[in-house]
């Protein structure tokens, strides 16, 4: 905060047997000048307000308390617009994440590249609102006021209680199964969860699928599968257990809080393997393929006609 400085007439410097010296800089004035103020006068009179307006008073100090106010209203702006278009803190409520995320942290979600048409990808830990249904039945804390305040402006994790946390498992077009004990298999490839299941858990104790995931819509699950109501235990909903990708807060990045804690949340490599987007490019393979040989079989049945037409 910058405070306005204080300003005016210095004092000339006093020399030796109590005489003004002759040596003045700016404003100041010294000798007969002082004596004789310009247009008569007694000395000092006028010299804030001359007949041109050109005289300054002193500049009044303005109020530490009375631009507190504004500095915590700007405050507050800067920080509902990082949580509303940058990021927003979240507080992991359960255990369902485990290892990955254990229940207290506080992570940071990107909300920023969504807005340039960023969409969830494999593997990435994504916030998203309850789709419907999915915390039925389930307690929920209820913040006060002032934790619903701080919340909204970005000042503390979000109270919003029907938020959920999860992995994203397949994305729209992909095709997702698992047998009770084994694999959970995407698009054909078995994937090796090793690196980020809780120890001990295993990919899915029922089974499922083989489910088709819609197009603009992502399979979730937790890290902790065994205690983790994901997507397979909301199949009989709308949407088959899949969500929207505009129910998607935004990706998770970092765990922020406690320190002891810190940590990035990059994708496993499991899902940067070969031949996971074979099964999404076929389509598009096989319809380019089609077009392709159309204007050959027109071209075939041309030659034969003409054959038939000249015997």
């Amino acid at each position: 905060m910058a405070v306005g400085a204080r300003s005016g007439h210095d004092e000339p410097d006093k020399r030796a047997g109590g005489a003004f010296g002759d040596d003045t800089t700016g404003d100041d004035v010294t000798g007969d000048e002082q004596a004789q103020p310009p247009g008569g006068g007694t000395p000092g009179e006028g010299d804030d307000d001359t007949a041109g307006g050109s005289g300054r008073g002193p500049k009044k100090q303005r109020s530490f308390w009375k631009e507190l106010p504004l500095l915590v209203g700007i405050a507050l702006v800067l920080a509902l617009l990082i949580k509303t278009f940058l990021v927003q803190a979240f507080s992991i409520p359960s255990e369902s994440m485990m290892n990955t995320l254990q229940k207290g942290d506080r992570v940071l979600v990107d909300k920023l590249t969504p807005w340039f048409g960023s969409e969830p990808e494999r593997g990435e830990v994504v916030v998203f609102h309850d789709p419907g249904g999915w915390l039925e039945g389930q307690q929920t804390p209820t913040p006060n006021v002032v934790q619903k305040f701080l919340s909204f402006i970005g000042l503390m994790p979000s109270a919003e209680e029907k938020d959920l946390i999860k992995r994203v498992i397949a994305v729209g077009g992909d095709t997702v199964s698992c047998k009770e004990g084994g694999k959970v298999v995407l698009n054909g490839k078995a994937l090796d969860e090793t690196a980020y299941l809780y120890p001990g858990s295993v990919p899915c104790q029922d089974s499922f699928g083989p489910i088709k995931v819609p197009e603009n819509r992502i399979w979730v699950m937790g890290d902790n599968r065994q205690n983790s109501l994901d997507s397979r235990f909301h199949q009989q909903l709308p949407g088959g257990g899949t969500v929207s990708e505009d129910e998607v807060v935004g990706r998770a990045v970092v765990i922020a809080w406690p320190v002891t804690r810190w940590a990035t949340l990059p994708v496993p490599d499991v899902f940067d393997q070969p031949g996971l987007d074979q099964a999404v490019a076929a389509a598009p393979v096989g319809a380019a393929g089609l077009a392709g040989a159309l204007p050959l079989v027109l071209w075939r049945r041309k030659k034969l006609a003409a054959r038939h037409t000249a015997a």
